[in-house]
């Protein structure tokens, strides 16, 4: 969700990968003159492509697992562990991911995680095919794809901005090339399994990661930034870059100060509200109301990510932080006991408000971040904003007995009221201002900002 060296004073922020000026940690960065000048090349389109598609196969991903498993005999708490096992490698590997993606080729490894997940997935889809189906293989194959994930999603944050020279506008459209697969994955999966089987869904899931990696080996990348090359191997330790990227990342105010909050935010909004209005809609309306609910909190973000390609606000976390407010909407209506098009209603509101603030979220740490430490700046980021997930979910089955579902939901609805107004308390989340903002603060010699009367 958020994202670093020396005696820096609240609110201080790095220098922009555009500014050409220097970062709070003495660094210059020059101006990059090989990027595009365009969102729309011909290499964020191959990126657009390989995000949608990924993300196509992994919307269909519980789908099968669920009617899979179901089907040779097991339960649902096969299914969660299944699903937990990618879930539990990805969250304690995915730091150390950061910064072997800062060593070496970060394109390369997200390739190579990409045959890598190939493999597995195909290799699940021959088991169900098969109908030799055992839950410790398949909770392996689930772990594996999340250390390959752990590899894979700190390239995501370096690569954004080598590729667009609007790196806002290119967030913006991957957050609606994303969220509009994520609509059509269910679905699709469910056609799968009814005409095929649950094993037809592991190899269009597969399918997908062989796609994906195809866009990424057509990639063009122009020539790193000045401080942005790869970590010569022999040139530091592992346990130094480790070291360098925490103090990076502590470094920054508005950084850690947002992950601190989406800490709250995951506990105690929005890791209940997922399981509970799943179980609530359903409940009082049944499965087709709660698909219905889902799709509108989808095409949401679809909305919110047209937004963040129109506005550009000088203050993005002041922004993102306003927008967020309307999360609110999503736990209250379905709490508050409302019909299924209100919740609806209400879902695509959040959607929108979730969807901005994480367009300027990711924008603000790969422009202010420098190149060199980004990716694990972004494995911080990542590991931080999922560690307190599994912890709201745990939370929401004890939380809904004691109080009941209907008063824990609106009770997360006020939580997400809180969490923004947390955001907006703090000096340095609230006066970032945007890297490429004209008249923005300069450095003083030695990395400390102006900043403006």
């Amino acid at each position: 969700m958020a994202d670093r060296p020396a005696q820096p004073a609240p609110g201080d922020a790095a220098r922009g990968p555009h500014s050409g000026t220097p970062t709070n940690a003495g660094r210059t960065v020059a101006a990059d003159t090989t990027r595009p000048a365009s969102l729309w090349s011909r290499n964020v389109a191959l990126f657009l492509a390989a995000r949608a598609i990924a993300r196509l196969g992994d919307t269909m991903l519980p789908v099968a697992l669920a009617a899979g498993l179901l089907q040779h005999g097991y339960g649902a708490g096969a299914v969660g562990l299944a699903m937990a096992s990618a879930a539990a490698s990805f969250a304690g590997l995915v730091v150390l991911g950061g910064v072997v993606a800062d060593r070496f080729s970060t394109r390369t490894l997200m390739i190579g995680a990409d045959l890598a997940r190939l493999g597995t997935q195909s290799v699940a889809a021959v088991l169900f095919f098969s109908g030799h189906v055992v839950l410790w293989q398949i909770c392996a194959i689930g772990f594996t794809n999340g250390v390959a994930s752990a590899v894979f999603q700190p390239g995501v944050a370096g690569t954004v901005p080598r590729l667009a020279a609007d790196v806002q506008a290119a967030n913006g459209a991957i957050r609606i090339a994303e969220s509009s697969a994520q609509l059509v994955g269910p679905a699709v999966a469910g056609v799968l399994v009814g005409l095929v089987s649950p094993g037809g869904v592991f190899a269009a899931h597969a399918a997908t990661y062989g796609l994906s990696a195809l866009c990424l080996l057509l990639l063009r990348l122009p020539p790193a930034r000045p401080g942005g090359s790869p970590v010569a191997p022999g040139a530091s330790t592992f346990r130094g870059d480790l070291a360098e990227g925490w103090r990076e990342f502590w470094s920054r105010t508005w950084l850690w100060a947002v992950i601190a909050v989406w800490c709250l935010y995951m506990v105690a909004a929005w890791g209940p509200t997922v399981p509970l209005v799943a179980t609530e809609v359903v409940r009082q309306h049944g499965p087709r109301a709660y698909g219905l609910v889902n799709s509108a909190l989808g095409a949401g973000t679809v909305v919110g990510g047209f937004l963040a390609l129109r506005l550009r606000p000088r203050r993005m976390l002041r922004a993102g932080a306003f927008a967020l407010f309307a999360f609110a909407c999503f736990p209250a209506g379905v709490g508050a006991g409302t019909g299924v098009w209100v919740m609806a209603a209400g879902a695509a509101v959040a959607g929108a408000g979730q969807a901005f603030w994480g367009v300027m979220w990711a924008t603000s740490v790969q422009t202010q971040v420098p190149p060199d430490v980004l990716n694990r700046i972004h494995a911080y980021d990542v590991a931080g904003s999922l560690a307190m997930m599994p912890v709201g979910q745990a939370l929401a089955g004890p939380s809904a007995a004691l109080l009941g579902a209907d008063r824990t939901l609106l009770a997360a609805a006020a939580i997400s009221l809180v969490v923004p107004t947390a955001l907006l308390s703090v000096p340095a989340i609230r006066g970032l201002v945007r890297a490429d903002a004209p008249g923005r603060p300069r450095s003083r010699p030695g990395g400390a900002l102006l900043e403006e009367a």
